[in-house]
């Protein structure tokens, strides 16, 4: 799969020294939104087997945190992914989602779960993009369906399906 990489790209199991390389780009990938509450670097210590980053040179280029879910054997969970402003559109993030679900077939999962904020607009079309369906919220913003309070209260968040 590396050979669908750009040239000088490359692609590796992420590690828990990777947390605070991640960390600092986010702010930045994401137009100045704090983010960093969303990563604790336990997913870099537990989940490392099925998360990875992409890397160009020692420059990180993108991640994608993800786990094969503990309490649903059919299901692969994807946390966060990231691909930085200038690579977007070069087909890395699709590269990364299709890595996991590579894990997830090979572990018999077939549905794969994900989420985002509905101010990040770029997510939700990324994740129509490649076959993913939004799930039935219990409100709607803006046209597009959301569960309220889903991680907090005052956080609502756009919920992802796929079957593969």
């Amino acid at each position: 799969m590396d050979h669908e990489l750009p040239n000088g790209l490359t692609i590796r199991n992420s590690k828990p020294s990777d947390h605070s390389r991640i960390l600092y780009v986010l702010k930045y990938w994401w137009g100045g939104r704090d983010l960093t509450f969303m990563l604790p670097k336990l997913f870099l210590i537990h989940f490392n087997n099925t998360s990875f980053v992409i890397e160009k040179g020692d420059e990180l280029i993108a991640f994608l945190i993800a786990f094969l879910s503990p309490a649903k054997s059919k299901e692969g969970y994807i946390h966060f992914a990231g691909v930085h402003p200038d690579y977007r559109g070069l087909g890395i993030g699709k590269l990364l989602y299709n890595r996991f679900f590579m894990i997830c077939k090979e572990n018999n999962r077939d549905n794969i779960r994900a989420c985002t904020s509905p101010v990040n607009k770029g997510s939700i079309y990324f994740h129509k993009k490649i076959g993913f369906e939004i799930s039935k919220g219990n409100a709607e913003i803006e046209g597009t369906q959301v569960t309220l309070d889903y991680n907090r209260p005052d956080d609502p968040k756009v919920l992802f399906h796929i079957s593969i």
